[in-house]
């Protein structure tokens, strides 16, 4: 039995319902925000969200992760769905570990030579925790808040019905410009050409 909580949570974008999931570390739980008019009759407007503090937090420019996480949550406000953040920082390498990246890109590796250079893998990131919270919601069909075909195509492996794929792009700046060409170029994210 998985140990969740609830409780409700306003915000900027409106009024949701959040659930921690405590599946491996009560400390670090991956979060599910819901909207109240869940309809599972129709595909729900869904984001999988993996935590970025820099740009969450603190607004950072240097990559999309604030930008998608806050229009997400309008989108789904708006539409009902569900967010789900997933507790897996800097691809999966950790925060103290994307500090040491970011270093890296300041002397001109791009974000997936800064992992390789630091020993890691391109994208560590794992989605089974959020096939897991679908699946206890009995969420079957989706509309996927994404530009990644890897999260499509791990949630389409794992039975979740993708009926649209609505890609959500952060405009180029002079400080996201590299990092959006290395995700469109290096793992074949949807973003359009510069």
């Amino acid at each position: 039995m998985t140990d969740v909580k609830d409780a409700f949570l306003p915000t900027e974008s409106g009024a949701f319902r959040i659930y921690s999931y405590a599946f491996d570390d009560p400390n670090n739980p991956h979060i599910a925000l819901v909207t109240n008019d869940l309809d599972l009759s129709e595909p729900i407007w869904l984001r999988i969200h993996s935590e970025c503090l820099t740009g969450d937090v603190f607004g950072s420019l240097r990559c999309d992760c604030g930008f998608q996480l806050r229009k997400s949550l309008d989108l789904i406000q708006r539409f009902g769905g569900m967010l789900i953040y997933l507790r897996q920082e800097g691809r999966g390498i950790g925060l103290h570990n994307k500090i040491g990246a970011y270093a890296l890109q300041d002397e001109g590796y791009d974000t997936i030579e800064a992992n390789h250079k630091l020993g890691f893998g391109s994208d560590l990131r794992n989605y089974e925790p959020a096939v897991k919270i679908l699946k206890e919601w009995n969420v079957n069909r989706v509309r996927l808040i994404s530009n990644n075909p890897l999260k499509k195509l791990y949630l389409e492996t794992h039975g979740i019905e993708i009926s649209e794929l609505f890609p959500m792009i952060k405009p180029v700046d002079p400080y996201n410009e590299a990092y959006l060409r290395t995700k469109r170029e290096k793992m074949g994210h949807h973003l359009p050409q510069e």
